[in-house]
């Protein structure tokens, strides 16, 4: 029994040891390669660089205040649309103690000089109609009498003015009341109700009160790297792939190219600006980013192949044509356009024709 367990212990070893010379034979085989083959394609081809930017409108103003003061009143808030003219804020003066004084002494000199004048008038009238005294003499006093009038008008506008920023001789015209120089879209107005604000001047370029923007007039505003300025020119079609609308594309011309350049991380940037072509089932707002696809050329429905396909002898391109099953021989071509991942074949295949690709 002993022995026969024996003999089973060996004839195991043996088959396990016969075993492992056959796997280890089977792996040291090496296995005939196989290339997978594609075919030439009819597409369209488009080369083209990338600029980063945003859209903002054409047409965007900063409304300021042209007198110094507190926010009285606020008429509208983003989002609201205006009319040139359309009124935007009122701002209530608050005035300086020291002109205050000296338009409130003004008055009252011109008062003073007012009866005066009124009391000297009075007499010589009288006088005149007794002819006591000439005409040529009555004159005079008839014309000072006048400037005390008007002096004391004036003083009195000078004092409204500076009090309230308005006379009633003015009727609506007033410069406490802030109002839209262009028809457009409220973006924004960075004051509330209760907030000094300081006069636009030559000193001072003033407060804020609202920005309003021509939201029907858009441009796309970009940066186009030196490497790539040199290629693009005005008039030239963009395609504009806005981040906050999906799967919508729009169409732009571009219009301005900056003759000088600004570095920007160690690289030199060139501003570019394009008029973006609108459509109306979508609101655009003011800032979106966006990149923007320059065209630089184009072909339509011409026959390509992946460049992954190409192989290079001696800066001259060439493919390896099937002619039997994994046989495969060497044909020059002559290229076209590429974007980079396809490109144009202007002779050497056709689209029958099955080319060596990687290894399956």
């Amino acid at each position: 029994m002993k022995r026969i367990l024996k003999i089973l212990l060996w004839v195991i070893i043996i088959g396990i040891f016969i075993y492992t010379l056959y796997f280890l034979y089977q792996k040291s085989q090496t296995k005939p390669l196989v290339f997978k083959t594609e075919s030439a394609f009819v597409t369209d081809i488009v080369k083209k660089t990338v600029a980063t930017g945003k859209i903002v409108p054409r047409k965007e103003i900063e409304i300021k205040s042209q007198v110094s003061g507190i926010i009285d009143k606020l008429f509208v808030e983003p989002g609201d649309k205006v009319e040139k003219g359309d009124l935007i804020a009122r701002v209530k003066i608050i005035p300086d103690m020291v002109n205050l004084n000296n338009a409130e002494s003004r008055v009252k000199r011109a008062e003073l000089n007012l009866e005066q004048a009124r009391v000297t008038y009075d007499r010589q009238k009288e006088l005149l109609k007794k002819k006591v005294v000439a005409e040529a003499d009555f004159l005079p006093v008839e014309m000072t009498y006048k400037n005390a009038l008007e002096e004391l008008d004036a003083a009195q506008n000078n004092l409204q003015l500076i009090k309230e920023g308005v006379t009633s001789k003015m009727g609506q015209v007033s410069n406490t009341l802030v109002r839209s120089t262009i028809s457009g879209m409220i973006l924004d107005v960075p004051v509330e109700e209760g907030n000094s604000v300081i006069e636009s001047n030559t000193f001072n370029p003033g407060t804020t009160i609202s920005t309003v923007a021509d939201m029907g007039e858009m441009i796309f505003k970009g940066k186009v790297d030196e490497s790539e300025v040199g290629k693009i020119h005005v008039g030239m079609p963009l395609i504009l792939t806005v981040g906050a609308i999906e799967d919508v594309k729009f169409n732009a011309e571009l219009e301005y190219i900056s003759p000088k350049g600004m570095e920007e991380n160690g690289a030199i940037q060139f501003e570019i600006k394009a008029d973006v072509k609108l459509k109306e089932d979508y609101f655009i707002r003011a800032g979106y980013s966006a990149n923007a696809d320059i065209v630089l050329e184009k072909r339509d429905s011409v026959l390509a192949i992946n460049e992954s396909l190409l192989q290079f002898e001696n800066d001259s391109p060439y493919i390896e044509i099937q002619t039997d099953t994994q046989i495969f021989e060497k044909r020059p071509i002559k290229l076209g356009l590429s974007d980079g991942i396809k490109v144009e074949v202007l002779s050497g295949v056709s689209k029958d024709d099955l080319i060596k690709g990687g290894k399956e």
